[in-house]
């Protein structure tokens, strides 16, 4: 209990701090900006190495594309992903809900890098600008589209279905996707108190190529990643 709380405090103080820290760099280039994301990752790192005991396995690193615009589709369990993917891969462009562009501070440093949000309460035609704005992004930049196929941090024994939206990024893109399955719900549950001395695996596949429909593209993803979450879980 006292090292959840340890945690707690020093975590979100500590994203507190480096936010206040990079308010000057809301009105630099964006590079500058994106390096506060990079030290939130390792910040998240150190508080869980410290307070919680927690190690970190990445496995198959050989499988990050390299040379060519991708877009990662990773498993979520928790707020580890969010933060810590920023210091695995290239500064990913973020697909959030629209709620978090509200958060004083934060809300404004994730319009700074360029987030995407979407209003998960309203329907498909209401958000028919979203894949324009995709495909924008991925067009003018060099970073990865981050998504998280399950829509929503689950409990790490869940398997929802994958987003149908996801299907429809991989088809309008025509990229490769990463496919990322990370453990970390057994660690930093939702609505649930944290763990100590646990592992958290981060296991990078084998990219999936365009050339699908979205449907077989949809079930090859969902299948990878619950298949290797049954694997390290």
């Amino acid at each position: 209990m006292i090292r959840n709380i340890l945690f707690t405090i020093f975590f979100f103080l500590g994203i507190i701090f480096i936010s206040i820290i990079f308010l000057p760099a809301l009105i630099m280039p964006q590079k500058v900006t994106l390096v506060g994301g990079k030290i939130m990752g390792q910040w998240t790192k150190f508080c869980l190495r410290i307070f919680l005991l927690v190690k970190i396995n990445i496995i198959g690193k050989e499988n990050i594309i390299t040379n060519e615009r991708f877009f990662i589709a990773c498993s979520h369990q928790s707020m580890f992903e969010t933060f810590f993917l920023q210091t695995i891969f290239n500064c990913p462009i973020f697909i959030l809900k629209k709620e978090l562009l509200k958060i004083p501070i934060f809300g404004t440093y994730l319009k700074k890098i360029g987030s995407i949000s979407i209003n998960r309460n309203k329907t498909t035609k209401e958000n028919l600008g979203f894949f324009d704005e995709i495909v924008k992004a991925v067009t003018d930049s060099k970073r990865p589209l981050l998504i998280f196929p399950q829509g929503t941090r689950v409990l790490p024994e869940e398997r929802p279905k994958f987003k149908k939206g996801t299907g429809r990024i991989y088809e309008t893109l025509k990229i490769k996707c990463q496919p990322v399955a990370i453990n970390s719900g057994y660690v930093w549950p939702k609505n649930k108190p944290l763990s100590s001395n646990k592992t958290i695996t981060i296991s990078i596949l084998n990219p999936i190529g365009p050339g699908l429909n979205k449907e077989e593209f949809l079930n090859l993803l969902e299948n990878n990643i619950y298949s290797e979450l049954d694997k390290i879980n």
